[in-house]
């Protein structure tokens, strides 16, 4: 039997529905373990019977995470989805509280420091002054800018690397890192790059985008490996 992964949507708000990006999908499945896509419901007792079938979740990418949450107000240029906010904060509560196995790319390692009492930088080029290049033109699978992967983190165990390159394409980031969080890597100009809870069976977070470089670097797979694998089946 497989582990059963469940998988925040992406909402397109032009088409009003949600979509996902096959890379999620085929990561999990690559690495042993079978994707469901969740509804964007704000339900809690639909939502929590979903978490009960699952043995891991996928925090994906997307829109920005409403400064609401951290309280603050929005700048100009944010773009939220108030509804997926309130779905994933119930999900990560309850599957936090079951003790599940929790993955987060991008908006994820935002969400979830946002979720445990951490801040965001709402927009890098304004708030923020860097020249490390954080969200690039497509190809998406093509590193941009390197991290330095901190040493004994659970992530440099997996990867067996201190530093490697990576894709980016983000216009937020983690600003104070939330307390019960521990940085696992950081990029040259400082900013938090992979995060984990080292009281939780799993929960890893990365800012960079693993599901669009499964194909050109196997760190990638090892990433989504560690996370299906980390169910215990």
């Amino acid at each position: 039997m497989k582990p059963i992964i469940g998988v925040m949507p992406l909402w397109d708000d032009e088409k009003e529905s949600i979509w996902m990006l096959p890379g999620y999908l085929e990561g999990i499945e690559q690495a042993g373990g079978v994707p469901v896509i969740f509804p964007l419901s704000t339900d809690e007792k639909e939502m929590a019977r979903l978490v009960d079938l699952c043995d891991g979740f996928l925090f994906t990418g997307g829109q920005d995470v409403s400064p609401w949450l951290y309280h603050e107000k929005p700048i100009v240029g944010t773009v939220c989805c108030e509804k997926r906010d309130l779905m994933e904060k119930t999900v990560l509560e309850k599957a936090v509280a079951a003790d599940k196995s929790i993955l987060g790319i991008c908006r994820g390692i935002q969400f979830i420091n946002v979720f445990f009492g951490g801040t965001l930088y709402q927009d890098i080029p304004s708030q923020f002054s860097t020249a490390t290049e954080h969200c690039q033109h497509a190809p998406y699978d093509v590193p941009v800018h390197e991290v330095e992967i901190v040493e004994d983190s659970p992530l440099y165990k997996c990867l067996g690397v201190g530093k490697m390159s990576v894709n980016s394409y983000h216009h937020q980031a983690v600003k104070d890192l939330a307390p019960g969080l521990k940085a696992m890597a950081f990029s040259s100009d400082g900013l938090v790059e992979a995060v984990n809870k080292p009281d939780c069976r799993f929960l890893w977070a990365v800012q960079w985008h693993p599901e669009f470089c499964r194909k050109t670097d196997e760190r990638a797979g090892k990433i989504f490996k560690a996370f299906v694998e980390s169910v215990g089946f």
